[in-house]
């Protein structure tokens, strides 16, 4: 086999400065083996670290036409701490009105681009926040750790199992700080009380219990036909690692964008992972946090699409079960027919019950004594369990990126990726209809055909690439 040469620095500079960027055609080879070098430059500044003026840290947002947004709105909140340095859309129109909206509040303009991989490899960008659409978190992800930026990532951080390990093995070669868009492990309160979960307050967790019974905006999305592209919106480029497709129009809600666009891709496959992917990973993001098992060894998971005469594909009725070696299980249930306020919380919640006690998430810790209908006997928190921690999910990652220290990040990548793991499992439990057993140390399933669900088919010029070797254990 010839060796592997990087192409010369020259050929690297061109690249970078071709106007051209936006339209080019890039194949696996050309593309990232023209980052690469364009890595192996940017990196020597990029391990030391040289932030903006006063230490802001310059971020460029990506995705900003929904959740987004609130990233803009928080960056440029820490005017001392950090600036909204880029903005990148793929609509013309959202990127415009963006770019004048910072402007306006900064008093300084960002840079604008239309194309991720330029602002992956952007001069005064030190981060990239990512609030695009699920399938493309983790290439996105992975092109700005090779181009020396950290990253914060919308949830869930993975489209597929593959994808995430890749990112928790790219964070580690990189370097990289990774912060995942799951804000609640930022929270205080939660934070004493998951140590004290941790620590035995309720005896051994048996079952982490899950569920959302989410209403609002998810009403039937309607039905599609192929049609023309709205004019601003690159649409290859929205594709990115999915397969190639034509634009649909919404046919049946016609003052829609388009069947896909901007929010509805959450309930088709090629792009999105269900309702169990949208808000059920911050729910999911909690169990896993609290039940504290790593991967499970079997899941199981039914339920179907009910109530909606549309082109959706993912159920908005499932339940999913986990298990785990010690027997222990994790629960974990969609229902957006209605928000059916449960005993224990609202539309969206968690509980943990162990062999002493049970938790319920805003509610406290609680004892098993009280009878029907009587008031639920609380346990009291210790005086000494408070926390310092910071509340802010933005405000941890700048700090993070300052220091250097994942640790001072909410989470680690690899409890990112044992979150969203478990999402995409019970979805491919929910697709080929029965138990499936997983083994968390190769996330490999013992089923070939499971085996297949694990990652995609990527178009080519978007692979996401492979970091991680064939044979890792989850530490």
């Amino acid at each position: 086999m010839a060796k592997k040469c990087w192409p010369p620095v020259r050929h690297v500079i061109r690249f970078l400065t071709s106007k051209n960027i936006p339209n080019m055609k890039f194949s696996r080879r050309q593309f990232l083996g023209s980052t690469a070098s364009a890595v192996i430059v940017a990196g020597m500044k990029a391990q030391g670290k040289v932030l903006g003026a006063n230490n802001r840290v310059r971020v460029c947002v990506v995705g900003f036409n929904g959740r987004g947004g609130s990233h803009v709105k928080e960056f440029m909140a820490m005017k001392g701490d950090s600036e909204v340095a880029g903005l990148c859309d793929i609509d013309e129109s959202v990127l415009a009105k963006g770019g004048k909206s910072v402007e306006k509040e900064q008093g300084k303009a960002p840079q604008l681009f239309k194309d991720v991989r330029q602002a992956c490899t952007a001069k005064d960008i030190d981060a990239i926040s990512i609030a695009t659409p699920n399938h493309w978190h983790s290439l996105a992800s992975m092109l700005a750790m090779q181009g020396g930026k950290d990253v914060y990532v919308e949830k869930p951080m993975s489209h597929n199992i593959y994808e995430g390990r890749q990112v928790v093995a790219a964070a580690q070669k990189y370097g990289r700080i990774v912060q995942h868009g799951t804000q609640s492990r930022s929270n205080p309160t939660l934070i004493r009380d998951m140590k004290l979960i941790h620590s035995g307050f309720i005896g051994q967790i048996v079952e982490s219990r899950g569920y959302v019974y989410k209403n609002g905006n998810r009403a039937s999305i309607g039905r599609g036909k192929p049609g023309p592209v709205p004019p601003g919106i690159d649409w290859t480029l929205w594709q990115g690692p999915a397969r190639e497709a034509q634009y649909m129009i919404n046919v049946t809600k016609p003052k829609k964008p388009g069947l896909y666009v901007h929010y509805d891709w959450h309930y088709f496959w090629e792009y999105g992972n269900g309702e169990i992917g949208n808000q059920g990973v911050h729910q999911m993001d909690l169990a896993c946090w609290g039940h504290n098992r790593g991967m499970p060894t079997r899941a199981h998971s039914a339920g179907g699409r009910f109530g909606m005469d549309d082109d959706g594909q993912t159920p908005n009725t499932q339940a999913t079960t986990f298990s785990y070696p010690d027997g222990s299980i994790l629960t974990f249930e969609v229902r957006n027919l209605g928000s059916f306020q449960e005993m224990d919380g609202g539309d969206c919640g968690n509980s943990f019950f162990g062999t002493k006690g049970f938790y319920v998430v805003g509610k406290g810790f609680f004892t098993y004594k009280q009878g029907r209908m009587e008031q639920r006997e609380k346990i009291p928190v210790p005086g000494d369990a408070a926390t310092n921690d910071e509340g802010n999910a933005f405000k941890r990652f700048v700090n993070a990126v300052r220091s250097r220290k994942q640790s001072d990040a909410p989470m680690s990548v690899l409890d990112a990726h044992i979150s969203c793991a478990h999402c995409h499992l019970g979805n491919i439990a929910f697709r080929l209809g029965r138990s499936l057993e997983f083994d968390g140390k190769t996330e490999r399933f013992k089923d070939a055909e499971a085996n297949k669900y694990l990652s995609r088919d990527y178009r080519k010029g978007f692979e996401v690439p492979k970091v991680a070797g064939d044979n890792f254990a989850v530490t």
